[in-house]
């Protein structure tokens, strides 16, 4: 019989009960200005954001798929690239990032992450390229940028398109480079879960090209960027101003935010000693741990064992893209690192609002007792 819940996985309301009052006190003062749509919030938020990142542009959007989505749509608005060109998209990934490549009509070239990063192998993606390729996406998956000087050489050798997938890193950087600058493009999420995260969903594209962000900016406002004069068949997807007021404030906060997760890490890295797990490889850079994965070849029986123990954790993913149902004509693909990944990935407690550095030991000290 499991153990009540002693170590929980992630509870949002001990993520803001520290900004509660702050929280509301930046709803209240968008209410009471009547502007509901846009704004001086939202701009703020998208001024701060892309000085954050290093970048000259960022633009609110609804959430992180439509911030990808807008991203490849504004390309073939611009004419960089067509309906029928090949995105390469790494095999281990959430299925929103494939989601928005086949959404615009591109076709998405699944290539085998490493192992030791999960994140794309860079090897692996030269192979992959061929004259109808044109973009390639990477996702900096857990917090972690892997390698992406080396890609950014080789998008640039081949003049591909370089897309940022960085839902999950906000406050990573390598190289002294932040996420959100190091490609042409780069698309975050603010789902409540993230190392920062909306009271719902948000999101939003970062980039040095004015461009790009002005083509961006009209596609999430029905294709306009003035009233009743629309230059795109456009979607509606804006960053409110009440999301753009919490995220400013919780911004604000990313950078101790994450060395609180870096310093859970560092406890697992530390205490974990349990042969049969393979904890995440130490890397150039910084990792800002949005999930910290373990991987076990047992991986079912130790997340029964310690939920046994009363330890809650998540497995981030436990189907692959290709082999989702709505990707049938991709289910016959060779991947076998991304098979192995999904079939051995754990996911242990790493928000700092719920675990201690205390509870971290502990957990690591329950981990340390499996036995296959």
């Amino acid at each position: 019989m499991s153990q009540p819940i002693k170590y929980p996985f992630l509870r949002l309301d001990n993520v803001n009960r520290p900004y509660a009052d702050e929280l509301k006190a930046a709803c209240a003062q968008v209410i009471d200005s009547g502007r509901y749509i846009g704004g001086q919030e939202t701009a703020k938020f998208e001024a701060a954001l892309a000085e954050y990142c290093g970048t000259a542009h960022a633009v609110g959007t609804g959430n992180g798929l439509d911030a990808l989505r807008l991203i490849f749509q504004a390309y073939i608005e611009l004419g960089q690239l067509k309906p029928g060109d090949e995105v390469i998209v790494p095999s281990n990934t959430y299925i929103a990032s494939i989601l928005a490549v086949s959404q615009c009509g591109l076709k998405p070239v699944f290539v085998e992450p490493d192992p030791s990063t999960h994140c794309l192998d860079n090897k692996n993606t030269e192979k992959a390229i061929t004259k109808s390729t044109k973009a390639i996406l990477t996702v900096h998956l857990y917090g972690r940028i892997a390698k992406s000087s080396e890609l950014t050489e080789i998008a640039n050798r081949h003049g591909l398109i370089l897309v940022e997938d960085c839902a999950q890193a906000i406050g990573a950087d390598e190289n002294n480079i932040k996420a959100g600058a190091i490609g042409h493009a780069a698309a975050f999420s603010f789902y409540p879960t993230k190392n920062i995260g909306a009271i719902g969903d948000a999101g939003a594209v970062t980039t040095n090209n004015a461009e790009l962000a002005q083509a961006v900016r009209a596609l999430g406002n029905y294709g306009s960027l003035k009233q009743y004069h629309n230059i795109y068949q456009g979607f509606n997807s804006r960053l409110d101003p009440i999301q753009a007021a919490m995220l400013g404030i919780k911004l604000k906060n990313v950078d101790n935010e994450n060395k609180s997760r870096i310093c859970l890490a560092e406890i697992y890295n530390n205490e974990i000693k349990n042969h049969t797990i393979i904890k995440p490889a130490q890397m150039p850079g910084r990792h800002v741990y949005h999930q910290y994965v373990i991987r076990c070849r047992h991986r079912d029986k130790l997340r029964e064992f310690l939920l046994g123990n009363g330890v809650e954790t998540a497995i981030h993913y436990p189907t692959p893209p290709h082999r989702q149902p709505c990707y049938k004509e991709y289910a016959n693909l060779k991947l076998p690192v991304a098979d192995m990944l999904a079939a051995q990935v754990l996911s242990l407690p790493i928000s700092p609002h719920c675990t201690s550095i205390q509870q971290a030991k502990e957990i690591s000290e329950i981990i340390n007792c499996f036995q296959p």
